[in-house]
């Protein structure tokens, strides 16, 4: 049986937040199967609070070299990915996309056929970058009766579309304009032939694990995924969790002791850390949901004190000035204040790097 805390410092370890990493950002990258990416800040971040050694034209350098890309993949929502899991992953992800275009989008459609809009977006984005409002407009033409903004989810449901730099670079304001990834990557980037659901499975517990398989279904969007760990048989092992459920993991992957200390962490927008398990409970208590999900679409940075979450963060530029302001969820003992304000002022300095004055400043707790 594992506790939370148990799981809390499995988590931690292979999400390289309980010691930096001396990985480099690409490696770190495959690594966690991608970062989620719906605003193009939050993976810089995601990378600065996990490695060692990270700079943001780092990052940036591999965005410009196509070394990695922005797309639409687990959850159908953008994450940043290395190119060999881009063309490797979409395929196995296709249902979510097709999911996610749904039943509504198709009767806005108006009786245009997915596949031909698909394909006649395709053509249009690989003549040259669009926004999905200019797809949608543009395709208003040949099917006048859909929704521009139906016409457009259709090629994004059936397209692996790209974000082309400069959006996605470190401060890009502005609507994304994509192209497909097979005309932005080219044919020379696939891995290994064969990736399959249970190397996506394997993947998940390695960065993720232990978990149950309703996890693996909440990070990934697909369903049915019993049938794939019955499948890996004695690739893998079982526990169970307090509630008794039972936790799968690969024989090898690290499970530090639960008092292992942990560092305090600034965890970026959006981070995965705490939307990938159907059971949140080993990152974050139930009773906190309400202020990380409150507003639709949008998750702010957490602050993970003793191995949870603690706190929301963010920075406010004005003036010249950057200050990181943290919300409490709970009283925070004095020592991790002192450790929070540390590692706060090295944030800024990373995030904020012009600014004339920088500030770390604590809003009371709820």
């Amino acid at each position: 049986m594992l506790t939370r805390r148990d799981l809390n410092r499995a988590l931690l370890v292979r999400q390289l937040l309980l010691e930096r990493s001396p990985l480099g950002p690409l490696e770190a990258i495959e690594h966690l199967t991608g970062l989620p990416a719906q605003a193009p800040n939050p993976p810089y971040l995601g990378l600065w609070t996990r490695l060692r050694r990270f700079q943001i034209e780092d990052l940036s350098a591999l965005l410009t070299s196509r070394a990695v890309v922005r797309t639409a993949l687990m959850r159908a929502t953008p994450h940043l990915v290395s190119a060999r899991d881009a063309t490797d992953l979409r395929p196995l992800l296709q249902a979510v996309q097709d999911r996610h275009l749904g039943p509504s989008g198709r009767e806005r459609l108006r009786g245009a056929d997915p596949g031909r809009v698909a394909a006649a977006g395709r053509a249009l984005v690989e003549e040259r970058p669009r926004t999905i409002k200019e797809l949608g407009a543009e395709l208003s033409a040949c099917w006048p009766d859909a929704e521009p903004a139906a016409l457009g989810a259709a090629v994004r449901a059936g397209v692996p579309l790209v974000q082309v730099p400069p959006h996605g670079l470190w401060g890009a304001v502005g609507q994304p304009a994509y192209t497909s990834a097979e005309h932005w990557l080219g044919a020379g980037v696939r891995g290994g032939p064969g990736t399959t659901l249970d190397d996506l499975v394997l993947r998940y517990l390695a960065a993720f694990g232990p978990a149950t398989v309703q996890d693996v279904q909440a990070w990934s969007g697909l369903s049915g995924l019993r049938e794939v760990t019955d499948r890996l048989g004695d690739r893998l092992v079982a526990y169970r969790d307090e509630d008794g459920a039972e936790l799968l993991d690969l024989p090898d992957a690290p499970l530090p002791h639960p008092d292992t200390p942990a560092p305090v962490r600034y965890v970026a927008d959006f981070d995965a850390i705490v939307v990938s398990h159907d059971d949140a409970r080993r990152i974050m208590d139930d009773r906190d949901r309400r202020d990380v999900f409150g507003v639709p679409g949008v998750i702010p940075g957490t602050v993970l004190v003793d191995g949870f979450v603690r706190a929301i963060w963010k920075i406010i530029r004005r003036k010249g000035a950057a200050t990181l302001v943290v919300r409490p969820l709970f009283q925070i003992p004095t020592r991790d204040v002192h450790d929070l304000t540390e590692e706060g002022e090295r944030l800024l300095a990373f995030a904020a790097p012009d600014a004339v004055h920088r500030d770390v400043r604590f809003n009371s707790r709820r």
